[in-house]
Formats: C-alpha cells, sequence, structure tokens
C-alpha cells in the first residue's frame, strides 16, 4: 500500500507542476482599454503613466487616475512590466506585439469566421476597397504572389 500511496502522491505532484507551467505560459487576453494602452508602449518602447494617459487623451477622455490604475493592474496580470526604481515609474510591454496579435487573430478567426483566414481575407478586402492606398494593394499583391510561389 505504501508503494500505491507513494506513486499517487507522485502523480499529483507531477500534475501540479504541469499545471503550474501550463498556467505561467498561458495566453494573457488584454481587454480593449488595455490594448490601447500596449499600442503606445509598443511605440514608444518605455513609457510613464502620464505620458500613456497623454497620447489616450488625443483619443478619448479619460482620468489619469483610471490610466494609473488600469495600468497597475496591467503589471499585475503580466502585461507590462514596472520600473519603480525611480520616483516616476517606467513602464515597458511584457507581452511581444507579434505573438499578441497573432493569438487574437487566431482567436478571432475560429470565433468569427469559423477558422477561415480566407473568409477574413474576403470580408476585409471586399468591404474597405475604398480606403486602401496603391501602396496597401501592392504590398497585398506581393504577399499574394509570395504565396503561390511557395
Amino acid at each position: 500500500m505504501m508503494g500505491g500511496i507513494t506513486v499517487i502522491r507522485k502523480r499529483s505532484y507531477i500534475r501540479i507542476i504541469i499545471q503550474q507551467i501550463m498556467s505561467s505560459t498561458k495566453f494573457i487576453k488584454p481587454t480593449e482599454s488595455e490594448l490601447e494602452i500596449l499600442q503606445i508602449i509598443w511605440t514608444k518602447g518605455l513609457a510613464t503613466v502620464r505620458e500613456v494617459h497623454e497620447e489616450l487623451g488625443k483619443t478619448k477622455d479619460v482620468g489619469y487616475t483610471t490610466t494609473l490604475k488600469l495600468m497597475q493592474i496591467m503589471n499585475e496580470k503580466g502585461l507590462v512590466k514596472r520600473d519603480d526604481s525611480m520616483r516616476t515609474h517606467i513602464y515597458q510591454a511584457a507581452v511581444n506585439k507579434e505573438k499578441t496579435q497573432k493569438h487574437m487573430l487566431t482567436k478571432m478567426i475560429d470565433s468569427l469566421f469559423g477558422g477561415s483566414s480566407t473568409q477574413l481575407v474576403i470580408q476585409a478586402l471586399g468591404n474597405d476597397k475604398q480606403n486602401m492606398s496603391d501602396v496597401e494593394l501592392a504590398q497585398i499583391q506581393e504577399l499574394l504572389n509570395s504565396l503561390k510561389k511557395q
């Protein structure tokens, strides 16, 4: 019996370790407001709450304390890192822009387009022809040409 108990304990311990690893690599889905803040930080590299707040203020009416609280929550969630070694705290993104975009796009394609990237492209290009520049159209054509060669 003792051997059986040991095995169960070992399995439970292994299960706990696996759960910890899985939760530590789990994608943290930013809210819409958190994504707005991340966009600013991704662009700037490093930013204070004041800098983020001023950028947000250009497009929406938001209070300074709201921006501060959101960034504190983002730090707790692991979306941003905060350097509090100086009086003014400096924030930087803790998540990769491209990985975040890819993950969120994949989730959107799965949930809205039944997993079909083609349907996403048709929807995006079919409805937005007027807003595309010649440069953007050329980039899309270049991508299509390279995909055909593969």
